[in-house]
């Protein structure tokens, strides 16, 4: 029988067409998923991530509770056009710690993967204050409010526990100095002990211009500030990352 009859038999054969197609599938997928058993990590780690501090955090929480993802992406793609709006396109590393990540290409509002350092911290009150006052055909609603909530996180420890639990490299003391640490971060003049150490590139301020307390719009502008900060993407190190990723 030619290999034409034997494709003509099959293609007329539903039962026998089926557990063809069952094998082919079977045998992509394994193919597929098979070396992720065997490999540590399917992210190459770059220099200079590192877990979020508990005010970092906390900002995160109220970014996500407040629904900013809706609107904005963490994710510059490899187009020359986002390259030159945004920034360097975004690696898969920088959102390795994220849980949910803030990847996506929706966009009512810019991307912010590399919003950090781009702005002040005046200029980010009055945005969330009143975003038609700095950006005029801005739609976004006005989040004056976050600066009047003092920042409350019930427990702070717990929330590094939990993301230790599925991975997140928090250390028993970044857990067990983690209240002091969310306080210390927003206050300048407290003693914030060896936080910078154990969280690189930490940004220690007020950030909303109120240094009486901590508020929720702290916390949201040392996340967002801190967005993109991290990696130099310009280093050896984060180029031969670019290089594998590319060779994907």
């Amino acid at each position: 029988m030619s290999i034409t009859e034997q494709h003509k038999k099959l293609e007329r054969n539903i039962t026998l067409m089926a557990a063809a197609t069952l094998v082919t599938v079977a045998i992509g997928g394994l193919v597929e998923i098979a070396p992720l058993f065997w490999i540590d990590n399917t992210i190459e780690e770059v220099e200079g991530v590192r877990p979020y501090s508990p005010l970092e955090l906390a900002g995160r929480d109220i970014y996500i509770r407040e629904g900013c993802y809706v609107c904005h992406s963490q994710m510059i793609r490899p187009f020359r056009d986002e390259v030159e709006r945004y920034g360097h396109y975004s690696l898969a590393a920088e959102s390795m710690y994220d849980h949910p990540f803030q990847w996506g290409s929706k966009r009512t509002g810019p991307d912010l993967a590399r919003v950090g350092g781009r702005y002040s911290d005046e200029w980010h009150v009055q945005h969330l204050e009143n975003p038609q006052a700095v950006v005029p055909e801005s739609i976004m609603p006005q989040y004056g409010f976050l600066r009047e909530n003092p920042l409350k996180v019930a427990d702070p420890a717990a929330n590094l526990t939990a993301l230790r639990r599925v991975g997140v490299p928090y250390t028993d003391d970044d857990i067990e100095k983690a209240a002091g640490d969310l306080a210390a971060q927003a206050d300048p003049d407290a003693d914030a002990g060896d936080l910078a150490e154990r969280y690189p590139k930490t940004q220690i301020r007020d950030f909303d211009g109120n240094p009486d307390k901590v508020s929720e719009m702290d916390a949201l502008i040392a996340y967002l500030q801190m967005l993109g900060t991290l990696v130099d993407v310009n280093s050896a190190a984060a180029q031969e990352v670019l290089a594998q990723e590319k060779g994907r």
